[in-house]
């Protein structure tokens, strides 16, 4: 039996892959049913994307958190241009500037659907998990990995993973919710808050952190 090349992509990671295209086709079919003037159910949703209905429950089990979900996904165009414009070096002014733009643009966005994004959140913490199926879209990490790719020449494999995942905490709705909610912050002071959290982070990574081996 021949070994798997360590180039190749383990079979998790493969399967996590091909469950994100299932939830984006079923996501991309509600919103061009939406700019149609429908209010798709996840049934009507399913039958257009030929995907079984019992799969599409599975991944949206309420109308509600796959139209709020739907509506979201159409961040992606702006956050999209926003990167394309913003500075585009490696080093720490530019990656700083860099993450800066996304973490201002990001929670202006959260802001502006604060309804839509505080209902997904409810549906999410309602909903039975389950582990093969992505309770969430990967928008915010997709968003996040693309402004800091440059470090990834000069982080571990570790290092950038956790980067990624702690700019990840200090920006969006769970963001709002404990500097809004808990803190009792205005927008403006919220925005600011998460600027400064992300910047922080990017000097510490690039500070402290020296390219080696990835840890285990």
């Amino acid at each position: 039996m021949s070994r798997q090349s360590s180039t190749d992509s383990p079979p998790e990671a493969g399967r996590h892959r091909q469950k994100q295209r299932t939830r984006r086709l079923l996501l991309d079919t509600a919103r061009a049913l939406l700019k149609s003037g429908r209010q798709p159910t996840v049934t009507d949703v399913a039958d257009a994307a030929d995907v079984s209905r019992r799969t599409a429950y599975r991944y949206f089990p309420t109308q509600e958190k796959l139209l709020a979900e739907a509506a979201l996904e159409g961040l992606r165009p702006m956050m999209d241009n926003a990167l394309a414009l913003s500075p585009a070096g490696d080093n720490q002014e530019d990656l700083e500037a860099r993450v800066d733009a996304l973490v201002g643009n990001m929670m202006k966005l959260a802001f502006e659907n604060e309804p839509l994004l505080r209902t997904m959140i409810q549906q999410t913490v309602m909903e039975k998990a389950t582990a093969d199926v992505p309770r969430r879209g990967t928008r915010r990490v997709d968003w996040i990995e693309a402004a800091i790719a440059p470090l990834k020449s000069q982080l571990s494999k570790a290092h950038f993973g956790r980067l990624v995942s702690a700019l990840a905490v200090c920006t969006g709705m769970e963001a709002i919710l404990v500097l809004r909610d808990i803190r009792g912050l205005s927008p403006a002071q919220t925005i600011q808050v998460s600027r400064w959290m992300a910047r922080a982070l990017v000097r510490e990574a690039m500070g402290t952190e020296k390219p080696k081996a990835d840890e285990s």
